[in-house]
């Protein structure tokens, strides 16, 4: 499918006007890296796995635990501002009540069945409903929104015993990939103060990766899980559409979106990602397999470079290629297998086709929700232009790229005609994707094209996410896995890519690929 003039005009309209938006926004030269420092508590590089069985084992109390977290959040929150709202005092009550059914006696494999999270501290995306605590995901005009309940994955993870630490830090309306908003203001990379932590769910990655919790909670309609976990060196999991519930969280997928929208784990550890998996998906976990035995030998792994060239997208960093590189040349000497390099046509066209099914209605003939509306909240209309006025003289309560995607939405609906032959595109490059994968598949793919930006300058190049965007509209279980660092002390990380409900392949090679390349690393080593 070639372009049409238009769009290439589009395409080079936005990178001029992102440019003069840039020069308005007054980017200062890039400054040497600044990075928080790495955490002196052995007990906050423990996976939560092993945290919960020291716990159950006596060796530890609840309460040292959680003192440790919340001392490493004091230290550097101020630094990266993740966590937007903390609950310290609740915290510490929860973890006193743990020591004393610790005390009790009861046996470890009674506590490791009921509550296999007992006592190990969570943090979750401020978009999800966490009893007592906002629930604004960074929209003014719901400043004052506090949750009276749980999410239902939040209430999962409760139940088993994790105990939250507060809530962290979204982009406005969970739509943009740089966790910043007028509420809570920006969130900064733990590894680069200078860097974004992606977005929407950044304010996770950042403080999983900066010490400051040890598993949390994402959410992923356009890579909202993988861009933070891929920024900060840390794992992310993006299931197959529909095991893991999404409600409890605003704004709340509508139409054709709840097919796009997932739910999902994100840590510092491999290890912990099934489990939290498990939790997090309920009754419905059978469908994901995880109980099946995986032979790393017997997956038949194939491998894309890049997208095929979009003018949407910036080119493949040397880095991240040599880093993908590295894995395939690690796969074939120890397992034995051979890598089939692919190239799918259709992934060069992501951005579009992303965009194109996530405007179509559903099979109901339901509109899907315009962002606009979300933007009011049930209050006065969003008009984008007025509001894009109002922000170039400092005025408007709403970010740039909130307002930007206000008026792209309005441009992308001119052209059904398009759209509509983009949704069959994309169904036909769900099923290429599934016969290419099958049962025993495996695909490795970039995380996204560059390592974390500086702040702002996503704006240059807006469409970068569709690298992982694209999975949402095909359905896919993809798991983030960190690769180390760059040469700038940067992470870098690969997209572990399986046909729908074989999530359990996914989980298995990242589990391999930490064990192989060293996982998480800590900030500030250096």
């Amino acid at each position: 499918m070639a372009l049409s003039r238009a769009e290439r005009c589009l395409a080079l309209l936005l990178r001029l006007l992102s440019r003069a938006c840039l020069a308005l926004l007054g980017l200062a030269a890039p400054s040497p890296p600044r990075s928080v420092p790495p955490p002196r508590r052995s007990l906050l590089l423990l996976p939560a796995c092993q945290l919960a069985k020291k716990l159950r084992q006596r060796e530890v109390t609840c309460v040292e635990v959680v003192e440790a977290y919340i001392e490493r959040i004091k230290e550097v929150n101020p630094l990266i501002n993740a966590v937007v709202k903390d609950r310290f005092e609740e915290a510490l009550q929860e973890a006193r009540q743990v020591d004393k059914l610790l005390a009790e006696g009861p046996g470890d494999d009674y506590l490791e069945e009921k509550f296999p999270f007992l006592g190990v501290p969570i943090t979750v995306k401020e978009a999800f409903s966490l009893h007592g605590m906002p629930n604004t995901s960074g929209l003014v005009n719901r400043r004052d929104v506090i949750a009276t309940c749980d999410a239902t994955v939040v209430s999962r993870l409760k139940q088993a015993g994790a105990i939250p630490l507060g809530v962290t830090n979204c982009s406005e309306l969970c739509m943009w990939y740089e966790s910043s908003n007028r509420v809570y203001g920006r969130t900064n990379n733990p590894y680069d103060l200078q860097r974004i932590v992606g977005g929407s769910s950044g304010g996770e990655g950042g403080v999983l990766a900066a010490a400051c919790s040890v598993i949390g909670v994402g959410s992923d309609i356009g890579g909202s899980i993988r861009m933070p976990a891929f920024f900060n060196g840390v794992f992310g999991h993006k299931p197959t559409t529909g095991v893991v519930p999404n409600d409890g969280q605003f704004p709340i997928a509508q139409g054709v979106r709840t097919s796009f929208l997932c739910t999902g784990p994100m840590c510092r550890y491999a290890e912990d990602l099934e489990p939290m998996l498990r939790v997090m998906a309920g009754p419905g976990v059978h469908k994901l397999k995880l109980n099946e035995k995986v032979s790393l030998e017997k997956i038949r792994f194939f491998c894309m470079d890049h997208d095929g060239g979009s003018v949407f997208v910036s080119p493949v960093d040397k880095e991240i290629l040599q880093a993908q590189k590295k894995v395939v040349e690690y796969l074939e000497r120890d397992l034995g297998v051979q890598v089939q390099r692919v190239s799918v046509h259709k992934m060069k066209y992501s951005f579009q086709i992303w965009s194109a099914m996530m405007s179509s209605k559903d099979s109901d003939g339901q509109d899907a929700q315009l962002f606009t509306d979300l933007l009011g909240d049930h209050g006065k209309p969003v008009w984008p232009l007025w509001e894009l006025m109002k922000w170039l003289v400092g005025m408007s309560s709403h970010t740039l790229p909130a307002i930007a995607l206000g008026l792209t939405e309005k441009l992308v609906k001119l052209n059904r005609g398009a759209n509509a032959k983009l949704v069959s595109m994309g169904k036909s490059l769900q099923a290429e994707m599934e016969s290419l994968l099958g049962p025993d598949g495996v695909l490795l793919y970039p995380s996204h094209p560059t390592v974390a930006p500086r702040h702002h300058s996503p704006l240059c190049m807006p469409f970068n996410f569709a690298y992982t965007a694209i999975f949402n509209v095909l359905g896919l279980p993809v798991t983030q896995c960190p690769l180390g660092l760059s040469s700038e002390g940067l992470p870098l990380g690969i997209q572990l890519v399986a046909a729908s409900y074989n999530d359990h392949l996914t989980l298995a090679v990242a589990r391999y690929l930490e064990e192989a390349f060293g996982g998480w690393v800590l900030p500030g080593k250096a």
